[in-house]
Formats: structure tokens, sequence, C-alpha cells
């Protein structure tokens, strides 16, 4: 992936996980049922995406990361 891609797939996870952030904290409606998406979940998963994304472009700015030998 090229540094243009890899900025948009980072943004757009952030974005998935402010709105699943946002989903997970609203209180229960028990009238209307349990929630069907686990969204404390997704938003994990979201941020993981997002750290993995950002240590790709520091990668393809040129910063070594990881074990040098």
């Amino acid at each position: 992936m090229d540094l243009r891609t890899t900025l948009i797939v980072m943004s757009a996870l952030a974005a998935l996980g402010v709105f699943a952030g946002w989903r997970g904290a609203r209180p229960p409606n028990p009238h209307k049922g349990p929630r069907m998406a686990p969204w404390r979940f997704i938003m994990l998963l979201a941020a993981a995406g997002v750290v993995l994304m950002a240590v790709h472009a520091v990668n393809l700015l040129g910063v070594t990361t990881g074990n040098v030998r």
C-alpha cells in the first residue's frame, strides 16, 4: 500500500472507532431488546487497526521499526 491509501484506511478505521465508541457508550434500552453488535469490541479492533496503519505509515516514511540486524 502506498502512503495515501494507508492514511485513508487509517482515517476510516479511526472514524469507525469513534462511531463504535459512541454507540457502545449509549445506555441499553431494554424495550428495544439486546444489542446485536458488540460495539466495544469493534472499537477495540478499529483502534488496533489504527495502530497497525500508523506503524505502516511510519515505515513508508523511512523510519525502521522492529529488529535491525
